[in-house]
């Protein structure tokens, strides 16, 4: 069973989510908090497998939430997916490089949403469908100057280009198309570089290909 907090300072959000999570014979929601603050501490009481995190809430918002879960040890199996009114919400890409392990639109699709969650715990990054390179290439281009690529020195050329491909916003069937081989294969390749990187999850892969240098804003080949 799939346990979920809902974080949001809207009770009609979190209810409507609730109500479908709920109805899924894999999902329960666990709990639910309308600011920042109530989450910590219901993320700490409940430990859910993901949190949904609205990035605007009162006493302390998604982002610093989000951050103070990434950066505890204890919490390192709790998975975050923030949420957002607007698709260029402009604390998204901070909001990754904090440790969230995607975003969605609140206005996503429902089955989309069951998606992203069941996705996220099996440990896949989530970027709504649609905007991910849009995205990317936005607050890539707002990230601070790439570091040198010494951090990549342990990764096989394939890995590096397979980093390369995640950073442009492929997904693994994509990936796999590209490198002509299996989705399984790519996304084994993406599984090794994020160990090899210490990477917590796809999206953080993102952040560090843009990082070291890897990939810049405007490569969307």
């Amino acid at each position: 069973m799939i346990r979920v907090l809902l974080a949001d300072d809207q009770s009609l959000v979190r209810a409507g989510f609730r109500a479908l999570l709920d109805a899924q014979p894999d999902i329960e929601v666990a709990g639910e908090a309308p600011d920042g603050e109530a989450a910590l501490r219901k993320v700490r009481e409940l430990r859910p497998d993901i949190v949904l995190m609205d990035i605007r809430m009162p006493l302390l918002d998604g982002l610093a939430a989000t951050r103070r879960i990434t950066e505890d040890v204890t919490l390192k199996e709790v998975k975050v997916v923030m949420l957002t009114t607007f698709e260029l919400d402009e604390y998204v890409f901070e909001a990754i490089r904090s440790g969230a392990s995607g975003f969605l639109v609140k206005d996503t699709e429902p089955e989309e949403l069951l998606r992203a969650v069941r996705a996220v715990v099996d440990g896949d990054a989530l970027l709504s469908p649609g905007v991910t390179r849009r995205l990317i290439a936005e607050f890539a281009a707002r990230s601070k100057e790439p570091e040198a690529e010494g951090a990549l020195a342990g990764l096989t050329e394939r890995e590096r280009e397979v980093m390369a491909l995640v950073g442009i916003g492929l997904s693994n069937e994509e990936i796999a198309r590209r490198l002509v081989v299996s989705p399984l294969t790519a996304k084994t390749h993406v599984s090794r570089t994020m160990v090899k990187l210490g990477a917590r999850d796809r999206a953080q892969l993102v952040v560090l290909a843009y990082e070291s240098g890897l990939v810049r804003p405007g490569w969307l080949g």
